[in-house]
């Protein structure tokens, strides 16, 4: 991979992670407020992901301008596994059925590569 699309995917992994955090506070007040039953919040954490990889698609389709919906796929991909990686080594071991997990997966990479496409 080149220097600049190693820099634009990084650079764009950090963006949608800093969305994510702002997401995720915004449903945490949410939680608070509302008082949200279980199904919701997990509702609210799929859109929180479909978001961010729907935006960081964008990002990196804007940035690099061919292929963009590999690239897509390739930010939500990256994105997942950082978080797939993060949640491992917080909880000491993967935390979710097998189903979950990959279901987590379809959502990030198919958002990603839609957000590419329609860059």
């Amino acid at each position: 991979m080149e220097k600049s699309k190693l820099q634009a995917t990084l650079k764009t992994l950090l963006i949608s992670y800093i969305l994510t955090g702002i997401l995720l506070v915004v449903l945490a007040f949410a939680l608070y407020k509302f008082r949200l039953k279980e199904g919701q919040i997990r509702i609210g954490v799929n859109a929180v992901y479909i978001i961010t990889c729907l935006v960081g698609g964008l990002i990196m389709g804007k940035s690099i301008r061919q292929r963009r919906f590999f690239w897509g796929l390739t930010l939500g991909l990256v994105y997942f596994l950082v978080l797939l990686a993060v949640s491992f080594l917080l909880n000491k071991g993967l935390n979710g059925t097998m189903n979950q997990i990959l279901t987590t997966m379809a959502i990030c990479a198919a958002s990603g590569t839609i957000g590419g496409m329609i860059s």
